[in-house]
């Protein structure tokens, strides 16, 4: 089995390609270790000293750090993914994928007579910014719209690294500010 790593954006975190299907339906992320006792993979990884988040996306899984080096963390992760395919376990302790909404925690907020530019917003969101993001080994969701303002819940990559004020004033505030006038800003949640 070969894997192959990226680096992303966010030096924190690197980006791990298994070659095979990683998750089928939707992105997941383990922000604790409490969090990952669902995943026998998502254990393995906060078992390798240093691991502070996982992620995983339909056909990566990126893994950010602490303070430690990546030098001597690569290899201790690339082991623990290759040992988690080797042994033939489920991605999931059930067996079964969960939805986007399970994994982002909470319902979306926005005011009904919003709904046809909310329905604008998500479509720029899926298929114009989520496949963008994904190449850097994130992802971003829809979270609300209020008084013009879009909330977005940054996972994986994007949580957390240094670029991503300028990912979302710079890149997808003037995106979704060009395609729908109601938006003046972007603010992460």
């Amino acid at each position: 089995m070969f894997i192959q790593t990226e680096a992303t954006p966010n030096p924190a975190t690197l980006k791990f390609i298994p070659g095979r299907l990683v998750l089928d339906g939707g992105p997941m992320e383990f922000a604790s270790r409490e969090a990952a006792a669902r995943s026998p993979l998502a254990e393995r990884l906060f078992g390798v000293p240093g691991v502070t988040s996982v992620f995983y996306g339909a056909d990566f899984i990126t893994v950010t750090k602490d303070g430690s080096d990546w030098q001597h963390l690569k290899p201790a992760i690339l082991g623990a993914i290759m040992e988690h395919y080797m042994s033939g376990e489920p991605l999931l302790a059930d067996g079964s994928a969960s939805s986007a909404a399970d994994i982002d925690g909470g319902d979306e907020f926005f005011d009904e007579n919003d709904a046809e530019t909310v329905e604008m917003i998500k479509d720029l969101i899926e298929t114009r910014v989520r496949p963008a993001v994904a190449n850097d080994g994130g992802d971003i969701t829809f979270r609300g719209f209020k008084d013009g303002i879009v909330y977005l819940n940054m996972k994986g990559a994007c949580s957390g690294c240094p670029s991503s004020t300028a990912t979302l004033q710079h890149g997808i505030q003037n995106l979704l500010r060009h395609f729908v006038p109601d938006v003046v800003e972007v603010r992460p949640m």
